[in-house]
């Protein structure tokens, strides 16, 4: 007998996508975009509409808007999350979103998916008390915990394919070109 799985993920959009910009490249060029305002103290607010796909600009169908701040242990006011920490929002996400995707493209059904990712981080970088010591993360540990209709080793399977998949995976574990200016 056979179960359609359901897992929300239409794969076959993403596949035809794939295949669709295998012919041509210059479509699946994006620039993903976001415009940040400083508030007051080191809080700012980024939001984030706009971008450019598929040859043309695009719109998010609404806008999202992101507040970062530092907390009160670093003597600010603490209206969002660290910048650094939505490096761990990203990569949470991208990663649990890769999960869904493989789990439907291959036929597996997902009761639940979880995960904890947690950075470990040497502040006195970013504070220069030690030249020695970098500014980010010394590394970063994600645990993920799925309940699914598949075996132990096709669950990690799935992990293992949405994180070679992952593009905030590469962009954190690979060097990535930042260029920095005024206008």
């Amino acid at each position: 007998m056979s179960t359609t799985v359901v897992n929300g993920v239409n794969v076959q959009a993403l596949l035809d996508a794939r295949e669709v910009l295998k012919g041509a490249p210059e479509a699946a060029q994006f620039v993903w975009r976001a415009s940040s305002k400083w508030q007051k103290g080191v809080h700012s607010t980024t939001t984030i509409q706009n971008f450019f796909g598929l040859g043309e600009e695009q719109t998010h169908k609404s806008e999202s808007v992101f507040d970062a701040d530092h907390p009160a242990v670093f003597a600010a006011e603490d209206n969002g999350i660290t910048p650094i920490e939505y490096l761990l929002v990203g990569l949470a996400s991208c990663l649990t979103a890769g999960v869904a995707s493989v789990a439907q493209n291959r036929g597996i059904q997902l009761r639940s998916v979880e995960s904890t990712v947690e950075g470990n981080h040497d502040i006195r970088g970013i504070l220069g008390a030690d030249s020695d010591v970098r500014n980010g993360f010394n590394d970063v540990k994600v645990t993920f915990t799925i309940d699914a209709d598949a075996s132990k080793e096709d669950i990690e399977a799935l992990v293992a394919q949405s994180q070679k998949r992952s593009a905030v995976f590469d962009a954190l574990t690979n060097p990535t070109n930042v260029t920095v200016e005024v206008a």
